[in-house]
C-alpha cells in the first residue's frame, strides 16, 4: 500500500523551471516507511519516487550523469538521515515497537531537518556547478521554502503511524483529500512564483535592452572606439566568471557598468575623443572627468544591482594613483578592477589614429608590466590566462535599425540633412551626376584632371569648403596628397600622413569612414589658416574592390557638423565609382 501511494503521488510532480527540477508531495509515504520499516525501506521509496519522476515525467533528452544524480542524491540523503534518527535512543521502527508521539517529536525533527538539509544542498550544488553560480543563493532562493513541505510530510506521517497502525482503505477517505488538497496549494502558488519569474525575466531583458540602446548611442560619439563598449562587455562577464565570481547580481552590474562605463563622454568635448595624437594637460583633465560624471549621471537610475560603483572607480589603480577619489587595493570594486584590465586590453588591441593596433601578446606584455600598479595582479594573472578562451563571446553584436538611426542622429546635424539615401538614389540630380562622373573619368587619364573632375562633380551633391584626394603609397606605407581644390591647394602638395596616423590615416588602416571630426587633426595649423576655419571633416577610403586601398578622400566644411550620414553614403559611392580611374591616372602620370 505504501508504495503504491509513493508512486502515485510521486507521479503528480510540480516543475520548478528555475533550477530544472520537479519536487513531488511524495514524502509523506517515504516518512511513513522510514517510521514502519526502518531506513531500507524509506531508500526503497526514494527510488521509487525518483524513478517515477526521472523516467515517467521527464523520460527525454537527459544526460546518464543526472539521471544517476538524481537516482542517487535524495537516497543518500535520506539514507544517512534515517540511520541518525534510528540512533536515538528508543526508536524503533514501529513494526517492532511503538514510540509515543511525545518521545517522537525531538527526534522526528532532527530526521526531518537533516534528510531536507542533505537532499536539498546536494541538488543546489549540482545546480550551481552547472550554471556556475552560488550554491548558497540558489540554495537560499529556491529551497528554504521547501522545508515546509518536509516538516509537513513529516508531521502527517507522524500522525499516521502513531494513530493508523495499518494503512486500511478507510483511512484513504481522510488521507487522500488533505493530499489532494496540499498538491493543488503547492501547484497553485509553484504557478504563481512562475509567472512572477517570468514577468521579473522579461522586465530585465527589457530594461538591460533600453541600457544597450543608450550605450550604444553614447558609443557611436566617440567614432574612433566605436564598438568598444560590446567587446569590453563580452571580455568582463566572462572574466568575472573565471574569477569566480557567482553572484548573480554581480555578474548583471558588471554586465551593465561594462554597457555604461563611458557613460560620462557626454561632458567630454568630441575633438578631444576624437584627437589621434597625445592629449595635453588640460584635455587629460577634461577626460578625467568621464568617470565621476558618469557615475553622477547614473546614480539618479535606481538599479537592482551595484552598477554605479563599477562606472565611478574603473579608472582607479592597484597603488592608489588613479582617479577619481585615489582608492587603492581592494577597496576597489572588482568590478572596477575587471573592468579597468579589459578596457586597457581592448584599447590597446584596437586601431587608434595615432597608432595601429598592438597584437596580443605585446597587449599582455603591457598589462604585465602595470600588474601591481594599475591593475589587481590576480585579475591581470587569471585574464592572462583565459583572454583565448573568453574572446569568443566578444564580437555579438547588438540588433541594427532602430540603433542605427539612433548613432547616426547623433553623428549628423537635422538642419543640414538632405532626403533618405533611397530618395537620393533616386533622385534626378544625383542619379545624372552619378552618371556624369563616370562618363567624365573614363577620359581623362591625367591625375590632375581625374581630380578636378572628382571634386567637380561631388561639390553638385555634397558641399564643402575645401577637399584633398590622398594616394596610398605602399612602399612608403604612407598617404601622399596628390590633388587639392580650395584655398589651400598649394600648400597641401605633397603633404604626407603615416598609415594609422591622423585621421586620414586612421580612415585608411581601418578602412572605415570617419564622418565631422575636428579638421585640425587631421591637417593641424593648415585648418586654422583657412578663412573662415575649418570646423568639420568628413574622410572615406577609395577602396578597389573590398579591400584593395587606393587613397583616401576627405572633404572639409567651414560648418561645425557640415556633413550629414547621407553625403557620407555619397561620398563612399564615388569613392567606389572612381577608384578605378584614380589608380589609373597615378599609374599613367608616373611611370
Amino acid at each position: 500500500m505504501i508504495a503504491a501511494l509513493t508512486l502515485l503521488t510521486g507521479s503528480f510532480s510540480v516543475k520548478d523551471a528555475s533550477i530544472n527540477a520537479r519536487i513531488s508531495i511524495s514524502e509523506t509515504f517515504v516518512f511513513v516507511a522510514v517510521l514502519l520499516f526502518g531506513t531500507p525501506a524509506g531508500t526503497i521509496m526514494v527510488l521509487l519516487e525518483a524513478l517515477i519522476v526521472i523516467f515517467w515525467m521527464s523520460p527525454i533528452g537527459r544526460p546518464f550523469h543526472r539521471l544517476v544524480f538524481n537516482l542517487a542524491a535524495p537516497a543518500i540523503a535520506l539514507w544517512i538521515a534515517a540511520t541518525v534518527f534510528f540512533l536515538f535512543p528508543g526508536i524503533e521502527p514501529y513494526s517492532l515497537h511503538s514510540t509515543p508521539l511525545a518521545d517522537l517529536i525531538l527526534p522526528l525533527t532532527a530526521f526531518t531537518g537533516l534528510y531536507f538539509l542533505l537532499n536539498s544542498w546536494l541538488v543546489a550544488i549540482a545546480v550551481g556547478l552547472e550554471t556556475q553560480q552560488s550554491a548558497m543563493v540558489i540554495w537560499w532562493t529556491r529551497f528554504t521554502w521547501l522545508s515546509v513541505n518536509y516538516f509537513s510530510g513529516a508531521s502527517v506521517a507522524a500522525l499516521i503511524v502513531t494513530y493508523m497502525r495499518e494503512l486500511a482503505p478507510s483511512a484513504l477517505l481522510i488521507i487522500v483529500p488533505l493530499l489532494v488538497v496540499s498538491y493543488l496549494t503547492f501547484r497553485t502558488a509553484m504557478g504563481r512564483v512562475e509567472d512572477s519569474n517570468k514577468h521579473l525575466s522579461e522586465l530585465n531583458r527589457l530594461y538591460l535592452s533600453t541600457i544597450e540602446t543608450l550605450a550604444m548611442a553614447i558609443d557611436a560619439k566617440d567614432q574612433i572606439t566605436h564598438g568598444h563598449i560590446r567587446r569590453v562587455q563580452g571580455y568582463a562577464v566572462g572574466l568575472a566568471r573565471h574569477i569566480g565570481v557567482t553572484d548573480d547580481k554581480l555578474i548583471k552590474a558588471i554586465e551593465a557598468a561594462a554597457l555604461l562605463h563611458d557613460m560620462g563622454k557626454l561632458a567630454v568635448p568630441e575633438y578631444i575623443l576624437n584627437k589621434p595624437g597625445k592629449l595635453t594637460g588640460l584635455e587629460f583633465e577634461k577626460m578625467k572627468l568621464h568617470a565621476s560624471v558618469g557615475a553622477d549621471i547614473l546614480s539618479a537610475i535606481d538599479f537592482p544591482y551595484p552598477v554605479v560603483p563599477i562606472v565611478r572607480h574603473h579608472h582607479e589603480n592597484w597603488d592608489g594613483t588613479g582617479y577619481p577619489t585615489g582608492i587603492k587595493g581592494t577597496d576597489i570594486p572588482i568590478g572596477a578592477r575587471i573592468l579597468s584590465v579589459v578596457d586597457c586590453f581592448d584599447a590597446l588591441t584596437s586601431d587608434r589614429p595615432y597608432r595601429p593596433r598592438l597584437a596580443d601578446d605585446e597587449a599582455l606584455r603591457i598589462l604585465f608590466e602595470r600588474r601591481g600598479k594599475m591593475y589587481d595582479p590576480l585579475v591581470v594573472d587569471t585574464f592572462a590566462r583565459v583572454h583565448t578562451i573568453i574572446a569568443p563571446e566578444v564580437g555579438v553584436d547588438l540588433p541594427t535599425g532602430a540603433l542605427d538611426e539612433i548613432t547616426s542622429s547623433i553623428q549628423t546635424r537635422e538642419t543640414t540633412s538632405l532626403p533618405p539615401i533611397e530618395d537620393i538614389a533616386a533622385g534626378t540630380d544625383a542619379i545624372i551626376t552619378l552618371y556624369e562622373l563616370a562618363r567624365a573619368l573614363a577620359h581623362q587619364p591625367n591625375l590632375i584632371e581625374t581630380g578636378d573632375v572628382i571634386s567637380k562633380h561631388l561639390r553638385r551633391l555634397v558641399p564643402f569648403a575645401f577637399v584633398v584626394l590622398y594616394q596610398y603609397d605602399d612602399a612608403t606605407d604612407e598617404l601622399i596628397a596628390r590633388h587639392a581644390s580650395g584655398d589651400l591647394a598649394g600648400l597641401t602638395r605633397a603633404l604626407r600622413i603615416p598609415l594609422g596616423q591622423r585621421l586620414s590615416g586612421w580612415v585608411a588602416a581601418n578602412r572605415q569612414a570617419i564622418l565631422n571630426s575636428d579638421p585640425t587633426l587631421d591637417l593641424g595649423d593648415l585648418a586654422r589658416a583657412f578663412s573662415p576655419r575649418l570646423r568639420s571633416c568628413l574622410s572615406c577610403p577609395v577602396l578597389l574592390g573590398e579591400e584593395q586601398l587606393v587613397g583616401v578622400l576627405t572633404l572639409y566644411s567651414c560648418q561645425s557638423e557640415g556633413f550629414t550620414e547621407d553625403h557620407r553614403r555619397i561620398v563612399e559611392a564615388v569613392a567606389r565609382q572612381s577608384a578605378q580611374a584614380f589608380k589609373s591616372a597615378i599609374e599613367f602620370s608616373f611611370q
